[in-house]
């Protein structure tokens, strides 16, 4: 379990590097720069030269190396966690299975020039994550320390928030490739509401774990508000921005990676309290057991 853990971080730390390199190849508008896949430029892509990684070649080619780092840690996580079975082997298949398909979306995206294709890849990505970290916790230690119950209100709220995070990245991918700031605007809204309810019920709860979960939220929701403002006054206003070109073309990648940050966080927290919930089940049924 301590192996399957560690290579878990290990590929959530990876894919924090990733996405970084998916928001530039975005922002810098170096998706095409490589008009090939599975190749680059005619070249086996593990062995294209170093010299010839300049410009928007250099975002799209690190992001594929990246990417096969990733898909690599992925199988050696899922072959550590066959080892120690249950749903833990079939989540590390599920994971083998989403790093697969999203090597494949990148690369129709590049085959076909679909950039439809463009707002599957990105919230796929992002869902990876959040699968990868919680895989992470499932693995921790800590999660040997039995949860306090919980009701089932508080387990509907923490699936609630994790829906409405992972559906303001959909938003934000739509808002990049189709301008549709209507939609990512009313998911902030729900975001801003339904994360503090859980943050609050959970640090009422008597759960440490949870609530070690649930504090860095409040912060990542806090900078993650400042990030949206800024990346919309950097796009969408006239307003001059510090820092110039850099500014912003920054933003937007920070946006996007503290979006998969929170969503993980979330979905983490979600685990831990459906561990909470069985522990209700199962002293519900013990007293109706003794009461019989």
């Amino acid at each position: 379990m301590r192996l399957a853990h560690r290579l878990a971080l290990l590929t959530a730390a990876a894919t924090t590097v990733l996405i970084v390199f998916g928001g530039l190849v975005t922002n810098t508008g170096a998706a095409l720069a490589v008009p090939d896949w599975p190749t680059t430029f005619g070249h086996n892509m593990l062995v294209y030269p170093w010299s010839g990684m300049v410009g928007g070649v250099f975002y799209e080619h690190s992001h594929r190396l990246l990417g096969a780092l990733v898909g690599l840690l992925t199988l050696a996580l899922a072959g550590a966690l066959a080892r120690v079975g249950g749903r833990l082997a079939w989540l590390g298949a599920a994971a083998v299975l989403a790093v697969v398909a999203q090597g494949v979306v990148g690369g129709l995206r590049v085959v076909l020039l679909a950039d439809a294709l463009a707002m599957v890849h990105g919230p796929l990505a992002h869902a990876f994550f959040a699968l990868i970290v919680t895989i992470a916790v499932l693995t921790s230690a800590r999660m040997a320390t039995p949860a306090p119950a919980v009701d089932g209100g508080l387990r509907g709220l923490t699936l609630a928030a994790a829906l409405a995070v992972y559906a303001q990245i959909v938003f934000g991918a739509f808002l990049t490739h189709a301008g549709r700031l209507d939609l990512h605007l009313a998911g902030a809204v729900a975001v801003f509401v339904a994360v503090p309810m859980v943050t609050a019920r959970v640090r009422r709860g008597g759960d440490g774990f949870a609530a070690a979960l649930a504090r860095p939220l409040l912060v990542l929701l806090g900078l993650q508000l400042l990030l949206g403002l800024g990346s919309y006054l950097a796009r969408f206003s006239p307003i001059w921005i510090p820092g110039g070109q850099a500014t912003m073309l920054l933003l937007p990648v920070v946006h996007r990676l503290v979006g998969g940050l929170l969503l993980a966080g979330v979905v983490a927290l979600a685990v831990r309290v459906r561990a909470g919930g069985r522990a209700r089940v199962l002293a519900v049924d013990g007293a109706l057991g003794v009461a019989r």
